[in-house]
């Protein structure tokens, strides 16, 4: 999927919201449980009841992982689900692999062959030749980690190297590999102060922004200084939509939070387009 079709979903659907697919069996409806697959239904059931409201679905590999085959049968299931049935919608393979350069070509094979993601995010710490093998398939995308939501963020993404930050140097490092194009990067919506510089850094290139909601993200104040001229923000929310309720309408429940959020996202698309 290309950019200028993902930027043309967002402004037909008023929206620029991605829905995490973190799925952990001891928070899901009780009944589900009962099923062949409970991961599977689960996912079905919200993906039936978003999809309108949302331009991206971002599964956690690490929640289906943790189910040994099982797991990873359903997220199989999962995406050829959204991809059979709503193919407008932009998949991402939280999977933050990265690994020297034949170990990410398979990696990327995985994700982007067998599986058939859109894209996946990528850790950049071993550098270009661990980056590029997966910037290799065309109209896929590669989500470089860049400065992350969590508390952790600081021990290394913030440090000075030469006079500039480390995450810095992973925005304009990047922009010089082969198929820079194809990148986009995770920026955590508890950093929105930082967005103002990052967008000098990398002024087109979309950004994959987790933590509004659970983590105290500001929609606001991320929009403010992230958004370009192709909108350029995917914002994730994850246990805010899913797990807004837990009994027979969980999906109804989940369905009304991704919906508050789409409503705030095309007020401030009709404002700023």
């Amino acid at each position: 999927m290309t950019t200028t079709f993902l930027t043309e979903q967002i402004h037909l659907k008023k929206s620029f919201l991605c829905i995490g697919l973190d799925v952990d069996l001891t928070k899901i409806p009780a009944h589900l449980l009962d099923a062949e697959d409970p991961i599977f239904e689960f996912n079905k059931a919200i993906i039936d009841a978003t999809h309108d409201l949302a331009v991206s679905f971002k599964p956690n590999t690490a929640f289906y992982e943790a189910y040994g085959i099982k797991g990873w049968m359903a997220l199989e299931k999962t995406v050829n689900y959204i991809n059979a049935n709503y193919p407008e919608i932009f998949t991402i393979a939280d999977a933050k692999r990265g690994d020297i350069g034949n170990t990410s070509s398979m990696y990327a094979k995985a994700f982007f062959e067998d599986l058939a993601f859109d894209s996946v995010t990528v850790a950049p710490y071993m550098g270009k030749d661990s980056v590029e093998p997966f910037l290799e398939f065309e109209d896929k995308h590669t989500i470089l980690l860049a400065l992350t939501s969590n508390v952790g963020a600081f021990d290394f993404q913030t440090q000075n190297v030469d006079g500039a930050t480390l995450y810095q140097k992973v925005l304009e490092t990047s922009q010089t590999w082969k198929n820079a194009s194809q990148l986009m990067y995770v920026v955590g919506a508890t950093k929105a102060s930082y967005f103002g510089e990052i967008r000098q850094w990398v002024p087109d290139n979309f950004l994959l922004v987790p933590g509004v909601g659970a983590q105290g993200g500001n929609l606001q104040e991320v929009c403010a200084q992230g958004l370009n001229k192709n909108v350029g923000l995917l914002i994730n929310s994850s246990r805010g939509i899913i797990y807004a309720g837990n009994g027979a309408d969980f999906a109804v429940q989940a369905r009304a939070e991704a919906f508050k959020l789409q409503t705030e996202m095309a007020a401030i698309l009709a404002e700023r387009y």
